[in-house]
């Protein structure tokens, strides 16, 4: 079975570098390599790759400087894959344009399994766009026309609030959504009160959505980080 995906690997490290690009042989994923950041943007403009893995310590240039990069002129997926663990390492990637990001060591299980999701992301968007402006996720639909959200066939009561932090999660399935990029697009600002209304907004549109809110089924929290909207 071909994936039908090409992706690029940003990665200056060989041992790491084989190990990602022998693990995509092997699922039949076909790929590009780059070993720095101007290789990278190189090679994403010319080649138009469905996903990046980009690792963020590179040669000649910081990884998050090549996301912002690519992001002034491509949506490309970009999942970053770096042995930096700090949540601001996190944010500072997210915010400017990452899609998901992975912590090295990982498993390649790991790396396969965040690449199925960008995958059904990319299809769900494709085919969102394809057909009408109606989003389906499980037994949650939102009419975007209509402005209105259902759960299993009855109509949700949600604030405006409430809707748009829904309609923003949704058109990003899948994705990561850093507490800035969220409350920036909400409020219009990001100030640590905007934040704090986030979260109370958040719990109370979990309330209305999930039918366990210890263990949500459509929003995931990356504590210190934000809120991804899980494919059912």
């Amino acid at each position: 079975m071909n994936n039908k995906m090409q992706i690029l690997v940003v990665e200056d490290d060989a041992p790491v570098r084989s190990l990602i690009t022998t693990t995509l042989k092997a699922h039949d994923y076909s790929y590009l390599t780059a070993p720095n950041g101007n290789q990278a943007i190189l090679e994403a403009s010319s080649h138009n790759p469905d996903v990046m893995l980009l690792d963020l310590g590179l040669p000649d240039m910081d990884g998050v400087e090549v996301i912002r990069k690519i992001r002034t002129w491509s949506n490309l997926p970009i999942i970053v894959i770096s042995a930096r663990s700090e949540d601001t390492d996190k944010i500072d990637a997210l915010d400017a344009g990452a899609d998901d990001y992975i912590t090295k060591p990982f498993s390649v299980e790991e790396l396969l399994a965040r690449l199925r999701v960008t995958q059904r992301r990319l299809a769900a968007s494709q085919n969102q766009q394809n057909c009408s402006s109606v989003f389906e996720n499980g037994n949650l639909k939102i009419d975007y026309a209509a402005g209105c959200a259902y759960l299993s066939d009855e109509e949700l009561h949600l604030t405006p609030i409430e809707y748009k932090l829904l309609c923003l999660l949704s058109r990003n399935v899948g994705k990561v959504l850093t507490h800035t990029f969220i409350t920036q697009k909400i409020w219009g600002s990001s100030w640590d009160n905007d934040v704090a209304s986030l979260r109370v907004f958040m719990a109370s549109l979990r309330k209305k959505l999930e039918s366990s809110p210890d263990s949500p089924q459509f929003i995931q929290t990356h504590i210190g980080v934000g809120y991804r909207m899980l494919r059912v």
